[in-house]
């Protein structure tokens, strides 16, 4: 018999200038299918890059909450989240915290130095205690 699905975390990279929701759509689609709650979350950095930025967390939570907004799923409860740190780290500690059934992330096409370092995917894949749908992009 399968496992229940309550929670399905979605880590968004808001970052991109061109934002694919690939993993978001199939997150929603998910939750939607299962009766799922909804965990969409992003990583914002320990140190901004724009030096404008003076609250970080504030500034990544409006534009997460703005996202979910403009792709607001019917049906689905959705809750946003917004850690500091690094991203892949964070994702795993947020599943864990928050006891997700599933994670549902996006991993572009692998680099050369994806091999050698490792991508935030590949990490969450190794070391998440629930399971992982890695959407490619």
């Amino acid at each position: 018999m399968p496992r229940e699905t309550e929670l399905i975390l979605c880590p968004v990279n808001l970052r991109h200038a061109k934002l694919d929701c690939r993993a978001y759509d199939e997150a929603v689609a998910m939750a939607g299918r299962r009766y799922a709650k909804l965990l969409v979350a992003t990583v914002a950095p320990e140190m901004e890059r724009n030096l404008n930025i003076r609250d970080s967390v504030a500034y990544w939570t409006e534009k997460l909450n703005a996202f979910v907004a403009s792709n607001q799923p019917e049906g689905v409860d959705v809750e946003t989240c917004v850690r500091t740190g690094a991203v892949h780290r964070q994702i795993v500690k947020l599943a864990e915290e928050r006891s997700a059934d599933v994670i549902v992330m996006e991993s572009a096409n692998p680099r050369i130095q994806d091999y050698l370092l490792g991508t935030t995917a590949s990490h969450v894949v190794t070391h998440a205690k629930c399971s992982v749908f890695v959407v490619r992009g």
